[in-house]
């Protein structure tokens, strides 16, 4: 019996930054729209959070929407929460978007028992880095 193959299991990224009101979310808006365009949006399950718990529940910075907004990029819909232990076993992918986050992250995995997302810089993916922030 033919039977047809398993739909792959969706690549998880979540973006971080400090208070999840700024930047992170903004790189889940570009990175969703982007998904989107591509039309590849089965293909991924893309969040954001912060390392602080100052916002929970906030919508994004009415800066960030502004930007996003003139670019095409909604950020309707987002809140702010704060990054979970269970995160690193729910994520392939945890991006950083500055050193500071990285390492209050890298200091929380040491903390779980089979963390598997990889960690990584927002800026390591950027072919010009700079210094990385």
């Amino acid at each position: 019996m033919n039977r047809p193959a398993p739909d792959p299991a969706p690549v998880s990224v979540l973006f971080v930054c400090l208070g999840n009101i700024c930047r992170s979310p903004l790189a889940e808006g570009v990175f969703r729209h982007r998904v989107e365009q591509a039309e590849l949006t089965a293909f991924f399950r893309i969040d954001s959070a912060g390392t602080g718990g100052w916002h929970v529940g906030d919508p994004p910075d009415p800066r960030s929407s502004a930007i996003a907004a003139s670019r095409g990029v909604s950020l309707d819909g987002q809140r702010a929460r704060r990054v979970d232990p269970e995160d690193f076993g729910r994520f392939d992918w945890i991006v950083a978007m500055d050193r500071a986050n990285l390492r209050d992250l890298e200091r929380l995995r040491e903390r779980i028992a089979g963390a598997a997302a990889e960690l990584v810089l927002l800026r390591d993916f950027d072919p010009e880095p700079g210094d990385g922030e």
